[in-house]
């Protein structure tokens, strides 16, 4: 097996600098009506438009990803009736997203939330949210913050440098954010098959009720699918994985063979056709002109959601795709994508 330090084909800086693509194009659908943000202006120095079509491709992710954020969170009951309000959110590889300050406005925070990535982000991130008062004053007079350390530790919220092939050090990360082993979502792209495999099977062993959350491509074989691989490479990003799961299926094996109880993937453009609210994508495609249609069927085609669940309290068996009352499930989208939606 390879060592989960060991520098890989992927650079790591190229990786690191498509957060701050991810972070402009979400400020893009923000300032063109598609969602709501108050804060990622804050993480962006250079505001850009993007075109209708990378609107539209990051709607469909956050539009899938919020709605079943909100599902796992109102997961209340476990099978005897008992309550387990708190509700516990582990993000690999989080970047500058401001998914936990939203909930807080929202009133729906967790009540732990950790976040890991590099510490050259971390530190960025670290910096942002001491210098700016809408964000510092929501952790708490208690919270200490470090652009060195690259961490901010308060009540419910850290922000913490990992390098997340090191799984000794993920250990580490949990004991210090003082978190039980209950519900937990994760992110996981850009990594070489064997970190990845490690990562999915240490966290089902580390958590037995635990949904765990990815966002990433499929499909590397036809003509659309070897131009992204290309695209995502000229920027030094090679996706190291993509070959290892290359289909749905694979990728809800992949969850299984780690020790998950059960996993599901679907690809983008059955999400946002059939699970996207209906009257957000009416809402949506009114914004801006576009007939890019048949790229945006290849595109969606070729990025999937997949998720994979344990569920030893018995809390999280409505949550699935297929479940019509249930139609706000369980994604993550990976915040460092960079490619043909990001």
């Amino acid at each position: 097996m390879a060592n989960p330090v060991a520098d890989s084909r992927s650079n790591r800086a190229a990786v690191q600098a498509t957060n701050d693509d991810a972070s402009a194009s979400k400020l893009s659908c923000v300032r063109n009506g598609y969602m709501k943000d108050d804060y990622i202006h804050l993480f962006v120095r250079r505001p850009v438009r993007r075109s209708p079509i990378i609107n539209r491709g990051y709607f469909a992710r956050w539009a899938a990803l919020r709605k079943l954020l909100y599902q796992f969170l109102s997961c209340e009951r476990d099978a005897t009736g008992q309550s387990n309000a708190k509700k516990q959110i582990l993000s690999l590889g989080a970047g500058f997203d401001t998914t936990y300050f939203q909930l807080q406005d929202e009133g729906k925070a967790p009540y732990i939330y950790v976040e890991l990535d590099f510490k050259e982000v971390t530190s960025k991130k670290a910096a942002i949210i001491e210098s700016r008062s809408q964000l510092r004053d929501k952790l708490g007079a208690t919270a200490s913050i470090s652009q060195e350390n690259g961490e901010v530790l308060s009540d419910h919220y850290k922000l913490l440098p990992a390098d997340l092939r090191d799984i000794q050090k993920l250990d580490e990360v949990i004991a210090m954010a003082n978190m039980d082993p209950r519900q937990n979502k994760c992110v996981l792209i850009y990594l070489d098959p064997d970190s990845s495999r490690s990562i999915v099977g240490w966290a089902s062993k580390k958590f037995s009720t635990a949904v765990f959350f990815l966002y990433e491509q499929i499909h590397p074989d036809d003509a659309f699918g070897q131009q992204m691989i290309r695209n995502l490479e000229s920027r030094g990003c090679a996706l190291l994985g993509i070959y290892d799961t290359p289909t749905l299926l694979a990728k809800e094996n992949f969850f299984l063979d780690q020790g998950w109880q059960r996993a599901v993937a679907w690809d983008m453009l059955r999400i946002y056709s059939n699970f996207v609210d209906a009257q957000e994508r009416r809402r949506i495609e009114r914004l801006e002109l576009f007939d890019e249609f048949e790229e945006w069927h290849m595109m969606q085609e070729h990025y999937c959601v997949a998720y994979a669940i344990n569920d030893a309290m018995g809390l999280l068996g409505d949550l699935d795709f297929l479940v019509k009352r249930v139609s706000q499930l369980v994604v993550i989208s990976c915040q460092k994508d960079g490619g043909s939606c990001g």
